[in-house]
């Protein structure tokens, strides 16, 4: 699915979810409840909810994207240790079934270096450093091309992670307007408590809510960054000692 057409759905779903919950379900709660307290929280809240619902679609996808594809099909480290010894052996055939096999961020780098340079190693009129660098260019060209598939969406934990705390403020700000503009309205000495009470759940609904996603933003942003610092480490130690071992083959 393209990344536009992604967040577009993710985006409508997300609202229309959360517009049935605040308008349907939450609005027909008895009055006292924690959820008919949550409905007094205003439109906003409805917003909040969207963000929310976008913010665990975005964790889910992320969570598939680099546990199930990024990682490959078996363990990073068992996959090298195979190639290497199908390297060693000059089974380059071998090694690119391994590659496809294994697929992942890490896999799919290495096949493009192996793949280039069973092209190039026995090529008379190409020194060996130039082999060495073809073979490099073409791990980094592959490297180029999975790196934002292992960042993607990222940008968008931290957005909603932003967005999510201020639409939160925004709320509280309201709330507190309409909770001190009730205390204005006096009528005979007594302050409408009623109008107090929603203005004051108001604000502390929208609080939570903001927080709540601004938080799990946040968390999940840099999980998932130190998880792509882990997959960009691995790879990068792997190629590393893939041209090592290619450049004693063509005696450099």
């Amino acid at each position: 699915m393209k990344q536009s057409l992604f967040v577009t759905l993710n985006t409508l779903i997300s609202f229309a979810i959360s517009y049935v919950v605040w308008g349907i379900i939450l609005a027909g709660q008895p009055s006292g409840t924690i959820a008919y307290s949550v409905y007094l929280g205003g439109p906003l809240v409805v917003v909040l909810m969207t963000i929310f619902l976008m913010l665990l679609a975005f964790v889910g996808e992320r969570f598939i994207s680099l546990y199930k594809v990024a990682k490959g099909k078996s363990s990073v480290q068992v996959f090298f240790k195979k190639l290497i010894t199908l390297l060693n052996t000059d089974d380059f055939d071998g090694a690119l079934a391994a590659c496809d096999k294994q697929r992942g961020t890490t896999a799919n780098v290495l096949r493009a270096g192996i793949e280039r340079f069973r092209t190039v190693k026995d090529d008379g009129s190409i020194e060996a450093e130039k082999k060495i660098t073809l073979t490099h260019d073409a791990i980094e060209e592959a490297n180029a091309l999975e790196g934002p598939l292992l960042e993607r969406n990222l940008i968008a934990l931290s957005t909603i992670a932003s967005i999510a705390t201020m639409t939160g403020l925004l709320g509280t700000t309201i709330g507190m307007i309409r909770a001190f503009a009730a205390t204005g309205n006096v009528e005979g000495g007594v302050i409408d408590a009623q109008a107090l009470a929603v203005g004051i759940s108001e604000a502390l609904v929208n609080t939570a809510g903001g927080l709540l996603s601004g938080i799990l933003g946040i968390f999940f942003y840099n999980f998932f960054v130190n998880k792509v610092d882990a997959f960009n480490y691995t790879t990068d130690e792997a190629t590393f000692e893939v041209i090592q071992l290619f450049k004693e083959k063509v005696g450099r």
